[in-house]
């Protein structure tokens, strides 16, 4: 055979090399590769849903830690121990009430140290109220969350209100274990518990709050579009989501069939196969499941109380159908492929001559591909080694000279593009630093010359005063002593100005001036100060001072900071609004002041020249203000910052921000 195969002419020969591996090889596989694939696609499915419910688990578990933080915060609450101190027990439930709803809770309770009911957030409980056996570590632990099941009277003694969402009538289900209950009655709660401790270390009683989960829509529905948000499962698949208890959908997104298509399936039960595994041995399921209606790709997690008992389970999964037709769409196109292959293959070995003028076609179109801009197109190898594969090679030789002579051009023009542009900039930094210079000095000269004319009438206001005070007497002096002194503190606020006037024109002679400031002082002392403007306008002052550090700076130069932002705001609201002022820590290790209003707030250009000096929108306005007081803090290391209210309320908003040692310190 192999001398006959060595008789055979090149022809014959190049179809017997090329045939046999299309006719047995290549369908072989394509066999192998339809089968790998099918496997390959059905374990990206189940490894998408392993991602799902680990993103649903990791959110059901932060949801956890938030109603242990919100029970470890209403334990801590100043106001939560002031109620303790009194006797009445009828003041704690609007507390509880309000905390509630602050902390978006479903209920709130109090219990005594030895666990027994106090007071819940709708009334007080009877006296002697026993302690409820699964209630019990939650109250008495540390501060921690975790899932519980309640008795109907368990949970009735805790939320009344919220009876209602308890009941779940079972609905028939396909596949489901078999059962002789109609509803399900009890209840699923996250449940926190935080010890109520005095500051000698006494305890008091166990705020104990949670939330239902028993029919908790907006719930499941929030975990449904975390892990599958809109546009996320292609193909026309839809996303679900369910919290079982036990084996019962107590929330779901999963909607009925039949005739009440569109509800949601809330009652029906999951497969006798799922529920054997996940609540009965504890394992996670990953695979196909029937759900309600469909089959889905699914993935159970079961969930344990506090106790470590198996109590429910926790579900995402989305529909297998569309990624059905889509596998199988795959695959028949892989076969399709291998056998267009074969054929074509077949086809191109039938027609060999046509090799002979294969390299010629090849580096004609590698010249057109060229001249239209494919600088990378190349002949590449051939199979030949004839005057037409050297030519063939000696072409793209000499189109990777081109192109690496190009590439160099290129190379070097970009980066003198990048010289100019760093040129530029620095030529319009050093511009703008030469027209801040000369501003500068032109201001210095001007503060210079308004400080020695203010001077002169400061001195003559001061000696008249001296002089009043001395012909009035010092009973009549005694009557008038707080004006009296308010015209000294004003008097001497002047001179400060003028001295930090001057210090814009000789910043090199007043160095120093600075030591630790309590900025909520600094506040309360510049409201006294602008105390006869707010008294003509119907502005309501919000103060929220929780700074705790004490930055380095001159006070009476953040007071003027403070007073003339203050000025600024009640200027904004001539019609009357709201002024807040808070003091925060911030991550400078200092403290941010912000002062906001509720003005018309500042549009885009004149936030873009706000801080620039001589720019106002005030007809009595001199553009000096703002300037004058970034400049301040700046050479203390700091910085003011202006925007619009980022809270929904419309405004202004300066936030004065302060090192916790300052630059010159």
């Amino acid at each position: 055979m192999i001398r006959r195969f060595e008789r055979l002419p090149i022809r014959g020969k190049l179809l017997a090399l090329v045939l046999l591996p299309l006719a047995v090889v290549l369908p072989l596989l394509g066999v192998i590769l339809l089968v790998w694939a099918n496997l390959a696609f059905d374990n990206l499915l189940i490894t998408k849903v392993r991602a799902d419910l680990a993103v649903a688990h990791g959110y059901f578990e932060r949801v956890l830690g938030e109603v242990g933080a919100s029970a470890a915060t209403v334990a801590d609450s100043n106001a939560l121990h002031l109620a303790l101190a009194r006797p009445d027990r009828e003041s704690l439930v609007p507390l509880l009430r309000r905390f509630k709803a602050r902390e978006g809770l479903d209920f709130v309770n109090l219990r005594a140290p030895d666990g027994t009911l106090l007071v819940t957030d709708h009334a007080p409980a009877a006296d002697g109220a026993a302690r409820a056996p699964p209630l019990r570590a939650a109250a008495e632990g540390a501060r921690r969350a975790g899932i519980a099941v309640l008795a109907p009277h368990e949970f009735a003694a805790l939320a009344p209100a919220l009876q209602a969402r308890v009941a779940v009538p079972l609905v028939p289900t396909r596949n489901a274990a078999p059962t002789a209950r109609t509803q399900e009655d009890r209840a699923m709660v996250v449940l926190a518990g935080a010890p109520v401790v005095a500051p000698d270390g006494r305890l008091l009683a166990h705020v104990q709050a949670g939330v239902l989960l028993n029919r908790n829509l907006p719930f499941i529905d929030h975990i449904n579009a975390i892990v599958y948000p809109e546009g996320s499962l292609p193909f026309g698949s839809r996303g679900t989501a369910t919290l079982f208890l036990d084996d019962v959908r107590i929330s779901t997104n999963v909607r009925l069939f039949g005739a009440e298509a569109g509800h949601r399936a809330i009652g029906t039960r999951v497969s006798q196969t799922v529920r054997d595994a996940v609540l009965g041995r504890g394992h996670t399921w990953l695979d196909r499941a029937f759900v309600v209606s469909d089959w889905y790709v699914s993935g159970y997690l079961p969930l344990a109380d506090g106790a470590g008992q198996r109590v429910g389970m926790l579900y995402v999964g989305y529909l297998e159908q569309p990624f059905m037709l889509l596998k199988y769409g795959v695959l028949a196109a892989i076969g399709l492929i291998f056998f267009a292959v074969m054929v074509g293959a077949a086809l191109v070995s039938l027609r060999a001559a046509r090799s002979i003028f294969g390299p010629i076609e090849r580096m004609a179109q590698t010249m057109q591909r060229v001249q239209g801009g494919a600088l990378e197109a190349r002949v590449g190898p051939l199979a030949s080694s004839d005057e037409v594969g050297a030519l063939a090679a000696h072409l793209d030789r000499l189109l990777d000279a081109i192109a690496a002579q190009t590439q160099a051009l290129q190379r070097w023009n970009a980066e003198l593009d990048a010289k100019v542009a760093e040129r530029t900039r620095e030529l319009a930094a050093a511009q703008r630093q030469l027209v801040r210079s000369e501003k500068l000095a032109a201001v210095g000269q001007l503060t210079a010359s308004i400080a020695h004319e203010v001077n002169n009438p400061i001195a003559v206001i001061q000696g008249n005063l001296d002089l009043a005070r001395e012909l009035m007497g010092p009973q009549a002096a005694q009557r008038v002593r707080a004006e009296l002194k308010l015209v000294d503190e004003q008097v001497e606020r002047m001179r400060l100005i003028v001295t930090q006037l001057l210090q814009f024109a000789r910043p090199a002679e007043y160095a120093g001036y600075i030591a630790e400031v309590d900025t909520g002082q600094v506040l309360h002392d510049s409201l006294v100060l602008v105390a006869h403007l707010l008294s003509r306008t119907r502005i309501e002052r919000v103060l929220d001072f929780a700074a705790t550090r004490r930055p380095q700076i001159n006070r009476n130069e953040l007071q003027q900071v403070i007073v003339n932002l203050l000025v600024n705001a009640i200027q904004a609201m001539p019609e009357g609004g709201t002024l807040r002022l808070a003091t925060r820590d911030n991550a400078e290790g200092g403290v941010d002041i912000v002062v906001a209003d509720t003005g018309p707030g500042l549009d885009a250009a004149l936030l873009a020249e706000l801080f620039q000096p001589f720019v106002t929108h005030k007809k009595d306005g001199t553009g000096l203000g703002l300037w004058i007081s970034r400049s301040i803090v700046e050479r203390y290391g700091g910085d003011i910052r202006a925007a619009n209210r980022s809270d929904g309320v419309r405004g202004a908003e300066f936030t004065v921000v302060l090192r916790g040692e300052a630059a010159g310190a």
